[in-house]
């Protein structure tokens, strides 16, 4: 996915090879998955981070049973019209 990081003009700042490429920094990032590479189903694949400080408190505010998937860094969530939605432990 080298090439876009020429085509946002950002820095990789985490690759997987077929799977993902993280763009960005320390305030946020852009991160392109290729569809098919995750086990959930979303309606076409639009995707969006959120990076939280605590990953269990915001699944309990949020409600544990509306996640599709729960895993020890990151969970997932759809919206109503099925884009996925993750949120990612803090560093």
């Amino acid at each position: 996915m080298n090439n876009n990081a020429e085509t946002l003009g950002l820095e990789i700042s985490d690759e997987r090879s077929g799977h993902y490429a993280k763009f960005g920094g320390d305030t946020g990032f852009v991160c392109l998955e290729r569809k098919g590479s995750e086990s959930y189903p979303s309606s076409d694949k639009a995707v969006v981070f959120f990076e939280v400080p605590d990953l269990e408190a915001a699944i309990d505010a949020i409600g544990r049973d509306r996640f599709v998937r729960i895993e020890a860094q990151w969970a997932v969530l759809h919206d109503r019209e099925g884009h996925n939605i993750l949120l990612l432990q803090s560093r």
